[in-house]
């Protein structure tokens, strides 16, 4: 089950009487309780039955209670019980789960864990409710996921815009939503975003950033990787090393997929390495063209070597640009 076949059900009034949200991304169970919390009962509703607790701050004989009372002047009361991997004992909740009000619709958010699915707690959760489970996205998914974000706000975005932000950001769902809420604040009546509107509003230099870098470094232009580490150097918040590094391994991973990958074809090659189009594969088969199938090996190690110098394995402490230059010369010479 998705978030977005759970919200569908409910704009239709499809309704289980328990709801189970757990596992690694918070973002989409923090978006469930909040669509649940706000729009399944109007405002006259839920003054009377909407109930919000917290693990933490919880008894379950409290939550209990709560889902065992009846409705008032509504069909349906809503119970949430937020942060529950916080609360103490909440297998005690097991003899209400076996037997729930259809009237009360309890929603459980469990973040950052899964039930112990062979458990008689959890078969019974199942087995009466809904176990929604969320999974982090990969990277290769993030520009697509972003995107779709976008255009339901109503946006568009250029493609070198999508991977300025997607790279800045990482796999933070939560604040990607929020830097496109604060985008469609500032852009005002204007519907697309560009790389300047990223520059000027996330704070994203459009000219040294990774993914400039990733250009550089592929097409051999030393000088110009050497003047985007110097200001990485000036702005430590701009790309730590931390974030450098295993970027610029993800894009030599992918380079090296294409090379096994017994296409020409573009498209073909662009699925395979997650790109949602081809506008952006011109990078990675320079960088193919310029380094050759064992020069991708070779950086790959190269890579992983000073990925570990990053965080003080065999280095007595060179400091973060240093080492990106030492870096950037010795795959340059592969």
């Amino acid at each position: 089950m998705s978030i977005e076949k759970n919200i569908a059900d409910w704009k239709k009034g499809n309704f289980k009487p328990l709801y189970w949200l757990e596992g690694e991304e918070s973002y989409f169970i923090d978006e469930l309780m909040h669509y649940a919390e706000h729009k399944i009962l109007t405002p006259a509703e839920a003054e009377f039955n909407l109930s919000v607790f917290y693990g933490k701050d919880t008894e379950w004989s409290t939550v209990i209670n709560a889902c065992r009372r009846y409705p008032m002047f509504a069909n349906k009361q809503v119970v949430l019980l937020k942060e529950a991997q916080q609360m103490r004992d909440i297998e005690k909740l097991e003899p209400y789960i076996v037997n729930p009000l259809i009237s009360t619709i309890f929603i459980i958010s469990y973040k950052e864990k899964k039930l112990d699915a062979r458990t008689k707690f959890a078969k019974t959760i199942k087995a009466n409710g809904e176990i929604l489970t969320t999974k982090k996205l990969y990277d290769n998914q993030l520009p697509e996921w972003t995107n779709n974000l976008i255009k339901t706000a109503g946006l568009t975005i250029t493609q070198k815009a999508l991977l300025l932000l997607v790279e800045h950001i990482g796999n933070d769902l939560t604040r990607i939503k929020n830097e496109i809420e604060k985008l469609t604040i500032n852009l005002n009546n204007r519907k697309n975003i560009t790389e300047d509107d990223i520059e000027n509003y996330i704070g994203v230099s459009k000219e040294y950033n990774v993914f400039e870098l990733h250009d550089a470094v592929a097409k051999k232009n030393i000088s110009k990787a050497i003047r985007i580490i110097q200001y990485f150097k000036a702005n430590p918040k701009a790309a730590p090393i931390q974030q450098i590094i295993p970027a610029l391994y993800n894009f030599f991973s992918k380079v090296y997929m294409i090379t096994g990958a017994g296409t020409s074809d573009e498209k073909a090659i662009a699925s395979l390495i997650g790109l949602t189009n081809t506008y952006f594969l011109k990078d990675y088969m320079v960088a193919l063209n310029n380094y050759k199938y064992g020069g991708i090996e070779k950086i790959l190690l190269l890579l992983h070597h000073y990925n570990l110098r990053s965080i003080g394995v065999n280095d007595a402490g060179t400091n973060d640009a240093d080492l990106l230059k030492e870096l950037v010369m010795k795959i340059a010479v592969v």
